[in-house]
């Protein structure tokens, strides 16, 4: 059983929580994600390791309540309260060297995953440039978190509320008309912002990698529920990735295997009678 230490709400539907799981946080490294059931009977939940504390044993996610799940762990679960499982770290960390100037990119919940590649980034020498995007001031978190493991941050909001008022994409478009050597993007956020940067930086053959979280059931490859064609090749999201080169993805793929179970997730918001294990 993983105990709940601290629960914050972000900003709206957006929460913040860390347990207790000593030996996810002893192991994990950037880029990782974990597993998450609410009770014996929950659906499997996968979530990027936003923090951990290996001396503490504490580990730190970040998650938008957006269906049933996300719901009830955002509704039921407080501070002393226990979950039933939680696997991981799972997945290919961060690939993490000295390349130079790197900027990494959070859209929106995507802001919480880059907290620790920035970290390590920052920790083997590199220049990070942080670009972390809101649709509006409101919506922002996280924003002093990351200037402290950054060399520069840039926060733009749709709205124009906070910051440069745009996309990640406007920023970055910035940086590359202003001169700036960029030897390497990272992105983490929504398909279609992914996307975006992957085809911007294209033309200017700037390595782009992108962290991908399609569907997952068991997270270690056996059921196929997130296999993606990467480069011409079906990959496995949950053991090949997260990361992946964003100029190889087919986000056209991408967009459809998101959008799969849209109806059923929205039926069982409405009248949800989880049957799973009951006879």
């Amino acid at each position: 059983m993983f105990e709940i230490v601290s629960k914050n709400v972000l900003a709206e539907n957006v929460i913040e929580m860390t347990f207790i799981a000593p030996r996810i946080a002893k192991a994990h490294k950037a880029g990782q994600f974990l597993i998450l059931m609410n009770y014996e009977h929950s659906e499997r939940i996968p979530l990027t390791i936003a923090d951990s504390n290996k001396e503490t044993g504490e580990v730190t996610i970040v998650f938008l309540v957006v269906g049933f799940s996300t719901k009830e762990l955002a509704e039921k679960f407080n501070v002393g309260d226990k979950l039933y499982s939680v696997v991981g770290p799972l997945g290919t960390p961060t690939h993490i060297e000295k390349f130079g100037k790197v900027v990494v990119i959070g859209g929106g919940l995507g802001v919480a995953p880059i907290y620790p590649i920035c970290k390590s980034l920052k920790e083997v020498g590199n220049e990070v440039i942080s670009i972390i995007g809101f649709r509006s001031k409101d919506l922002m978190f996280w924003k002093e978190r990351i200037e402290n493991v950054s060399s520069k941050t840039i926060v733009t909001t749709d709205d124009g509320s906070f910051g440069i008022k745009g996309f990640v994409t406007t920023a970055l478009q910035k940086l590359y008309d202003e001169g700036e050597k960029i030897d390497r993007v990272i992105a983490i956020g929504p398909p279609i912002m992914m996307k975006n940067v992957a085809k911007m930086t294209e033309p200017w053959k700037i390595p782009t990698w992108v962290s991908l979280n399609t569907i997952m059931v068991d997270g270690t490859g056996m059921c196929g529920g997130c296999r993606l064609e990467i480069g011409g090749e079906t990959k496995f999201v949950c053991v090949d990735g997260p990361d992946f080169d964003g100029h190889k993805v087919n986000w056209e793929e991408m967009e459809i295997r998101m959008k799969v179970y849209k109806t059923e997730e929205s039926l069982i918001l409405k009248d949800h009678q989880c049957k799973i294990g009951l006879k």
